[in-house]
């Protein structure tokens, strides 16, 4: 199992509550749906914000009350069930707004210049994830927030790293520029696959920043009581799993994919439980 931000959702999870499941499902549908109009599939930039533009007129008419999807329109099975659990758990609409905003810069920016230009993407396409997860559980806070983005964030980059290979095929590179620059990597190398002394070191920092971030996080999993605190300290600890690996194989990312094996399982639930 890989980690990603939106396979990192606890859809169904055996954690979940079963009266939160049926609206983490319907996050996650809108989620996954909109994040496979911008990177799946054959069509073209145009096609694509086409498609997601019918996503945020349908999102403005929940905010008006005004939705109305006949049951024919591929639409409905989406936003319909999601309305429902918007209303009904008070969900931030912002929040969907949010990530259909990072699902729209997909189609249009494929380079980062600074990691302030990352983060700032990370807050849209990775960070209302775990604020609604929070509203969800009725544990907003300040202090929460905070270290939900962390949390969130840090997940977001190592998805990142462990898929610079992945990305780079889809055209796309979320390595900053001028950490590119700093470290004396170009994307020529990233082409060629070189793993050399300075690809090593520019990895070895990125996942240094990821790692940070997700034990920044980890206080937030310590005070969520039950299952939602357990099943972040996995999520986490997953995380910093995929950490290990990639140092592990000497951040070679363009020959290994590094994820976790049914037989980390145990180690992370005796991390989780420490």
């Amino acid at each position: 199992m890989a980690v990603d931000h939106y396979e990192n959702f606890p859809v169904a999870s055996l954690l979940l509550p079963a009266r939160l499941r049926g609206p983490v499902r319907d996050i996650y549908r809108y989620a996954r749906s909109a994040d496979d109009i911008a990177d799946e599939g054959s069509d073209d930039d145009a096609s694509r914000l086409r498609r997601l533009a019918a996503y945020r007129r349908a999102l403005q008419d929940i905010g008006t009350g005004t939705l109305a999807l006949a049951g024919g329109d591929p639409l409905a099975e989406v936003f319909v069930p999601l309305a429902r659990s918007i209303k009904q758990h008070q969900l931030p609409l912002q929040c969907f707004f949010d990530l259909l905003s990072a699902f729209e810069q997909d189609v249009r920016l494929h380079r980062y210049e600074s990691d302030a230009q990352l983060l700032d993407y990370c807050s849209r396409s990775a960070n209302p994830v775990g604020r609604l997860m929070l509203h969800l559980y009725q544990a907003v806070s300040p202090e929460n927030l905070r270290a939900a983005d962390s949390l969130c964030t840090g997940l977001q980059l190592v998805n990142f790293w462990q898929d610079v290979a992945v990305d780079w095929a889809k055209g796309r590179v979320y390595l900053p520029r001028e950490k590119l620059r700093r470290h004396g990597v170009d994307e020529a190398q990233i082409a060629r696959g070189d793993t050399g002394p300075a690809w090593q070191q520019l990895m070895r920092a990125q996942a240094a920043q990821a790692r940070e971030m997700l034990q920044a996080g980890l206080p937030l999993a310590r005070r969520l009581p039950g299952r939602i605190g357990l099943e972040l300290r996995m999520v986490a600890h997953g995380g910093l799993r995929i950490l290990e690996r990639l140092e592990r194989i000497h951040y070679d990312v363009f020959h290994h994919r590094p994820t976790l094996r049914k037989s980390d399982w145990a180690l992370l639930l005796w991390r989780a439980l420490r």
